[in-house]
């Protein structure tokens, strides 16, 4: 109790250097400056005259986390639907995505910060019957509030890492009354789950189910579109695409691709680049350093002489996953932990990482053992690697056969965590 209250004089007194922060980041991208009073739970009248009750609420940081939760929230809108599901985010690129893959389907706010006041009137106005809160974005007030309310705060998904382990570890007299009053976790492995048990987590409230990123389904829609931007790019042309990068990697994979070019010299390069401010940035060094660009935002025209296509747009990498013939999975040659590489496998395209994977390490040890996950740590292991799956077609048909089989093989972690959540509500 005094621990979070403590915990939450410090959140007050940081608001100026929150909104700051805000400021800053809203300079690169304008949509951090809209909404901002959805960050203190207010919503101006919006709800009034339609008063939300006996919700379920899906929280999803972003992008990844929300791609994740898709399958969940589209059976929660089959199984209840006589219950408004709300999703909230953390990102305008999570926003963005909500609205564009459920439209009105759903109602979307951003997740208040966590004070006690802002976090009261979002419960207030919500009144969840349950909190599904995907990964591991733990807030004390924000499940203090749900526990006070007798509204079960079920982790989806949830990893926790040797070293986060460690910091939550330096603050136990926050962490532990908080994981008492969630109701369950639902770990991805056996080594998360005790984790969580070791920082004051009751081994009753743990189940391990595994990662629900296995659960992912790709449409014969999408593979058409997948197919017929193909065919636009030219289907004799190797396609490399080095999706979700981060500042730093875009420089490499550029070398690395003028490795492979040495040798494939119709090759082409997809740069999907993880944050949209990023875009201009990104157009700008593919052009510096001599290479003729195409955006995809602007779907113009790939010619035998475009060397680069700047994926800029927001919800269409899987699309262009499943255009390409070998991935290289971002935020792996820079420390920052690694994305989803099974976006890659599940539309049959072999995928490549580097070393930091750190969110993903259930999931990349996993596929490594499997043998379906190259990983390099250079520009120029990239492009060897990269060039070698171009080259051998027997050896890109077997790992892309491979890697389908893997993810349908591991599936089933999402028909667990549904059964968590009916039995926290009725059916």
């Amino acid at each position: 109790m005094l621990a979070r209250l403590l915990y939450s004089l410090l959140f007050y007194l940081a608001i100026p250097l929150v909104l700051y922060r805000l400021h800053v980041r809203g300079k690169k991208n304008p949509a951090y400056q809209e909404r901002k009073r959805e960050r203190f739970g207010l919503y101006d009248g919006r709800f009034d005259k339609a008063p939300i009750a006996r919700s379920v609420w899906v929280h999803t940081v972003s992008v990844g986390e929300l791609i994740a939760a898709q399958p969940l929230i589209e059976q929660l809108l089959l199984d209840y639907p006589d219950y408004p599901v709300v999703v909230t985010t953390m990102t305008p690129t999570g926003s963005d995505r909500v609205k564009a893959a459920f439209g009105d389907r759903v109602l979307h706010v951003y997740l208040p910060y966590d004070l006690p006041d802002a976090m009261k009137r979002f419960f207030d106005t919500f009144k969840p019957l349950v909190s599904v809160v995907m990964e591991t974005e733990l807030w004390p007030n924000m499940i203090h509030c749900a526990a006070s309310r007798n509204i079960p705060v079920i982790v989806a998904n949830a990893r926790l890492s040797e070293r986060s382990a460690e910091g939550y570890s330096k603050v136990k007299l926050l962490v532990r009354p908080m994981l008492r009053e969630i109701k369950t976790i639902a770990a991805q492995a056996p080594r998360d789950g005790q984790r969580f048990v070791e920082l004051g987590l009751p081994p009753a409230s743990l189940q391990v189910i595994g990662t629900v990123k296995f659960d992912l389904t790709i449409d014969d829609q999408l593979k058409q579109q997948s197919a017929d931007l193909r065919r636009r790019w030219g289907e004799d042309r190797p396609v490399l695409i080095a999706a979700s990068t981060h500042e730093g990697e875009d420089a490499q994979v550029l070398r690395a691709f003028k490795h492979i070019r040495a040798t494939l010299d119709n090759a082409l390069l997809v740069i999907v680049p993880r944050h949209p401010e990023r875009f201009d940035d990104v157009a700008l060094l593919v052009e510096q350093r001599g290479w003729t660009l195409a955006r995809h935002s602007k779907s113009q025209v790939v010619t035998p002489e475009t060397g680069v296509v700047l994926g800029d747009t927001m919800g269409d990498l899987l699309l262009l996953l499943g255009a390409s013939d070998v991935a290289f999975i971002g935020g792996s040659l820079e420390p920052v932990g690694g994305h989803n590489m099974l976006e890659a496998l599940a539309v049959g395209t072999p995928a490549i990482t580097g070393p930091h994977v750190i969110n993903f390490k259930v999931v990349a040890d996993l596929l490594s053992e499997l043998g379906v996950l190259a990983t390099v740590t250079t520009p120029l292991g990239l492009g060897q690697t990269a060039l070698s799956i171009l080259q051998d077609r027997q050896c890109h048909k077997a790992l892309a056969e491979k890697g389908l089989k893997v993810v349908e093989d591991n599936r089933g972690a999402m028909g667990r965590l549904m059964d968590i959540i009916h039995q926290s509500l009725p059916i």
